[in-house]
């Protein structure tokens, strides 16, 4: 009776957590992307100057791994084994490894870019239909690339998604060109971000949070001519809101946002696994957008809630058709080994090399390997 006891007691905590970390995904996630459609957009609490808040949100996420590294050197010195910060490395920037990541702060650079311009003109309901043909884009690069075969299966998903881009944007009442195409250039470039970094991590030792730090900081200095070319005059016109405490608090705000997405996001995976983690992105990407009809007043009509519940409904497929499809090729890989052969192999790790896990990358964190502005 005591072992169903505990049993029952060991259930319904190990429920409470992942109800608690799920919700904290959820609300990080939603929080960042409202947030950032405030900074994008808002003239009386913000500087409409995309590149500038973009290039902000970088320098706090750089400052921060490097106050996390020296913390966690802290308590190494101290002895201690665990906790939150022992997990960050020193943080050092080096000019070699800065030029070794190079191509890849450069896809960063245009992916948060574009992402946050999506951001600014299209209606946040639409953002998620906006950014969709990520999973168009990996299955192309993997197949140029990789040299991955494409199943049926996955060709129908991709069509579903496809179908719901199209459908979505014919449904917009105010439709944007230059956000829908800034978010499909988002959508190429967060699938190049994917292949440069498992490309560039060993460069780093496969920490992520090195990564983050480097990647980070070589995005503050290339934003910057950027800023003073395209954004100077904005900056200028709106100088009085550098004296705003509101402007200020959002913007160390979204910082915040933006580097705790990539530890919830961790935690998630941790708690549940990679498949639950994308089910739990997909829905919270319905109720982000659903919310958006009435907390910003997006105009609904057929065509943009048919388009949503196809990208999203062709995602989730997807998800599920990609990880069934990885666990044959490795237990195919598996049988191979035992019986001598090994063409498994390759072909697993063409397809593990692009396994869609919503990652800070695509649920908006200023991770190294994310995407800002939320998913």
């Amino acid at each position: 009776m005591t072992i169903g006891l505990s049993k029952a007691a060991q259930h319904a905590a190990n429920t409470k957590h992942i109800a608690s970390v799920v919700g904290a995904y959820w609300l990080v996630s939603i929080s960042m992307v409202y947030l950032n459609k405030v900074l994008m957009t808002n003239t009386e609490l913000s500087i409409p100057a995309p590149l500038f808040v973009t290039w902000f949100q970088c320098v706090f996420t750089t400052g921060l791994c490097y106050l996390c590294g020296e913390l966690g050197e802290v308590q190494r010195r101290k002895g201690k084994a665990t906790g939150y910060f022992t997990q960050f490395p020193a943080m050092r920037y080096n000019w070699t490894v800065a030029r070794k990541i190079g191509v890849l702060s450069l896809v960063f650079v245009g992916m948060v870019t574009f992402n946050n311009l999506c951001l600014k003109y299209v209606e946040v309901s639409f953002y998620n239909v906006a950014r969709s043909l990520t999973i168009v884009f990996n299955v192309f690069l993997s197949f140029a690339i990789l040299r991955t075969t494409v199943s049926g299966s996955t060709l129908a998903c991709l069509i579903l998604v496809f179908m719901g881009f199209g459908v979505g944007a014919g449904g917009e009442v105010n439709f944007s060109l230059i956000g829908t195409l800034s978010g499909v250039c988002s959508s190429l470039f967060v699938s190049l971000n994917s292949i440069y970094t498992k490309k560039v991590l060993p460069v780093v030792n496969d920490n992520q949070w090195v990564l983050t730090f480097v990647n980070n900081m070589n995005a503050c200095l290339l934003f910057l001519p950027l800023i003073l070319f395209l954004e100077l005059p904005t900056l200028l016109e709106h100088w009085s809101k550098f004296f705003s405490p509101l402007f200020w608090g959002g913007m160390f705000l979204s910082g915040l946002l933006g580097f705790a997405i990539g530890t919830v996001t961790v935690m998630q995976i941790k708690a549940t696994s990679p498949l639950t983690h994308n089910i739990s992105g997909t829905a919270k990407a319905a109720v982000q957008s659903i919310l958006a009809f009435y907390l910003w007043g997006n105009p609904a009509t057929t065509k943009s809630l048919v388009g949503i519940a196809l990208v999203l409904g062709g995602s989730s497929c997807y998800t599920y058709v990609a990880m069934r499809d990885a666990e044959r090729k490795r237990r195919a890989s598996g049988l191979s080994a035992v019986g001598g052969g090994g063409g498994a192999g390759g072909g697993m790790a063409g397809t593990g090399a692009l396994l869609p896990v919503k990652s800070p990358a695509g649920a908006g964190g200023m991770m190294g390997v994310g995407v800002k502005g939320g998913a």
